[in-house]
């Protein structure tokens, strides 16, 4: 017998309009908790849009800090529209986070561990799994079975920490973690994969006992909403589902036009061109079902990865 699930808010949205208030902080803290398995607790909600200087800088930020019971502080992601050098930017947000982390007159030792963990709801590299998780170690050259490690009154003098055993660098450098929500298509059995369904389709199972979802049943009920809630949740949840269509039609074409130029000029650059303007026709032909729906300006930049500019080109 198939256990019974219901379905509720998408995650992308709670982030936007529920999950920020304190109220509703456990659910972002049980993700936070399956991911790093250690007990998570959020301390504020950074609103780094008014700090931004350009436009473009207001959607690379960092929505989430929180800490682990030792203290160490978190950076949680959300993802909605792929942006231009996107790894990139994630190592820029984790080190302003570290620097922040010093003020003035403070010596390094103050400097904690920072953990980025980036929800992406389009399409990023190649690779079988939904789940990644990235570390930093030091490995030998000539013998790559070493890994470097610290350990006696050294270890005190290397790393601002009072653990007894041999420290390695990943426990004070940055880790990341990259959920691909589109990826995902297993049946929900563990926690990280009960959380993996709820973040691409708002399912969760009536008896889950994952961190953070128990919360959400009760904090992200769809017949709680007021009607004017549900009204502008329902024309995203049509703008998202659009948007996907859009982008597998634009993607297909595009790569078969690439491929089609490759083979007849002889030039691996035909699949790469096909491939980008696949995906940007896509973006725009939905920017257009958004300006017909009257979504604002944001919204569709938000969502399309589009520029202002090329907004306001299709309005004109």
């Amino acid at each position: 017998m198939a256990e019974k699930k219901s379905n509720y808010i998408r995650f992308d949205w709670a982030i936007k309009r529920i999950l920020r208030d304190k109220a509703n902080f456990a659910v972002l803290e049980g993700l936070m908790t399956v991911l790093i398995g250690e007990k998570i607790r959020i301390v504020e909600i950074l609103e780094s849009e008014s700090n931004q200087n350009s436009r473009e800088d207001k959607y690379n930020r960092v929505d989430v800090k929180a800490k682990t019971e030792s203290g160490e502080i978190i950076l949680v992601e959300v993802q909605l529209g792929k942006e231009s050098f996107f790894m990139p930017r994630i190592l820029f947000g984790v080190s302003k986070a570290i620097t922040e982390q010093l003020k003035k007159g403070h010596g390094y030792k103050e400097i904690k561990k920072v953990y980025s963990i980036s929800v992406l709801y389009f399409d990023l590299g190649e690779g079988e799994d939904y789940a990644y998780h990235g570390k930093f170690k030091f490995q030998g050259m000539t013998q790559p079975q070493s890994e470097l490690r610290f350990t006696g009154n050294e270890r005190k003098e290397v790393f601002p920490d009072n653990k007894s055993h041999a420290i390695s660098p990943d426990e004070v450098f940055p880790e990341f973690f990259l959920l691909r929500v589109n990826q995902f298509n297993e049946v929900a059995k563990t926690p990280i994969e009960e959380w993996m369904e709820y973040l691409k389709d708002g399912s969760i199972k009536d008896n889950t006992q994952t961190p953070g979802l128990q919360e959400a049943r009760e904090k992200l009920n769809y017949m709680m909403m007021p009607p004017d809630e549900q009204h502008a949740y329902e024309d995203y949840i049509i703008s998202v589902y659009a948007a996907r269509d859009v982008i597998l039609t634009a993607k297909t074409e595009g790569r078969a036009e690439g491929r089609a130029e490759g083979l007849a000029e002889g030039r691996a650059e035909g699949l790469v061109e096909g491939r980008a303007e696949g995906q940007l026709e896509a973006n725009l032909e939905n920017a257009r079902r958004m300006i017909r729906k009257g979504f604002a300006l944001e919204d569709i930049m938000e969502i399309t990865g589009l520029t202002e500019s090329q907004i306001r080109q299709i309005k004109e």
